[in-house]
């Protein structure tokens, strides 16, 4: 066996890869820092009563855990750092006004969320507390859009949907939790035969509703199709997305009336973005109203959480090469090397005895010596 070989779905990150995420990460926390959002640092390690307080039984099952050798209970390493960013507003700042939070650090899952995943996310991510009106959530989702811009990418969709509306349509077919948890599986799917099969006790209006819900899915006029077919019991949940579209009228906003990822954690509105030539969902969000109320304090929260490395891959980023200069005692010359990084750019001194080697370690330029003056060259070899 290779000593050397990684566990499945974990990955170093090389030097190319790695300047191109902490390129990205710094410019977006700045993004989050300029709109008022405060950096916070969880720990990767909690008690794992904490990190699953209020996150539902998915969080459990993608959690690792252990037992602490100095107390003897089980500890988890984070699977998702929102619950912790919920709990550290709950019990440490204690805020009676609104909180604008903001965070990036590794997660790790017990399994790869889908194809070609990676076990060790790097979850980024702002949350918004304290504020239960829709201007937090129209806020957050441009957030969300400036950081997609930002990393160069075109916005092909952000799909809306609400999981209070499903939360209270199941209550009105009068159905059990764990029946309530198969339907869920069968909408996130699709699959209204399955659908079909476990609503067939179900009163009216509750189970049409229910099964019209994987079709009410595109431009506005979802919404008009939405109040015909759904019961006047939702009409508030409609009225929020209509809200929320309405304000973000100038995004590629779109509906998705059986989307309800994160549903064991939030509470009302929910969103997904997704970007040119890529299938899968780049970020994910909505509001979690229940979790801070899990953590003994009733703060409302929205926000929202991307794989920075995924994001990163698909970026759009300037090309940053280094400048090598030679190995000098020219006061002259290192003059020059201080201006130029002091001006933003890379300067590698060329050790002696390594001549052909220096566009490896990423120069693609050089400095030369020219009538007494130090100018810059593309680098030939």
């Amino acid at each position: 066996m290779n000593r050397w070989l990684l566990p499945e779905a974990i990955e170093d990150i090389l030097p190319a890869q790695a300047r191109r995420v902490e390129t990205l990460r710094r410019a977006l926390l700045d993004i989050f820092a300029g709109h008022g959002y405060e950096l916070v640092i969880p720990p990767l390690l909690e008690h794992v009563e904490s990190l699953l307080t209020g996150s539902g039984h998915d969080l459990d099952l993608r959690t690792f855990k252990l037992v602490d050798q100095t107390s003897g209970r089980t500890l988890g390493l984070r699977a998702d750092i929102t619950p912790q960013v919920a709990r550290i507003d709950a019990h440490l700042l204690n805020r009676r006004g609104v909180a604008r939070l903001c965070y990036c650090g590794t997660v790790l899952h017990t399994l790869p969320a889908g194809f070609n995943a990676t076990r060790e996310p790097l979850q980024l991510g702002a949350e918004i507390y304290g504020h239960a009106g829709i201007e937090a959530d129209i806020e957050i989702v441009r957030l969300l859009a400036e950081v997609l811009h930002h990393a160069g990418l075109v916005t092909s969709r952000i799909d809306l949907g609400h999981v209070g509306l499903f939360r209270t349509l199941v209550k009105m077919a009068g159905v059990g939790a764990e029946a309530g948890m198969e339907i869920f599986a069968a909408l996130q799917a699709k699959d209204v035969s399955t659908l079909e099969i476990l609503l067939s006790g179900a009163p009216e209006p509750a189970r049409g509703a229910l099964l019209a819900l994987p079709d009410l899915y595109g431009g506005v006029e979802v919404l008009v199709r939405a109040r015909q077919v759904l019961p006047a019991g939702v009409t508030a949940h409609l009225d929020d997305l209509e809200r929320l579209a309405s304000a973000l009228g100038d995004l590629p906003i779109s509906f998705d009336l059986s989307e309800l990822r994160g549903y064991h954690y939030h509470s009302g509105i929910v969103f997904a973005a997704y970007g040119e030539g890529s299938p899968s969902a780049l970020a994910l969000g909505g509001r979690y109203d229940l979790v801070g109320e899990a953590f003994g304090c009733a703060r409302p929260a929205t926000g929202f959480s991307l794989d920075l490395r995924e994001l990163a891959d698909l970026a759009i980023l300037p090309a940053a090469g280094a400048i090598l200069a030679p190995w000098s005692g020219d006061d002259q010359l290192y003059a020059e090397i201080l201006r130029l990084r002091a001006a933003g750019e890379a300067v590698v001194m060329a050790l002696p005895g390594h001549a052909g080697t220096w566009a490896e370690a990423g120069c693609d330029r050089q400095l030369v010596r020219h009538g007494g003056q130090w100018v810059i060259e593309a680098l030939l070899s």
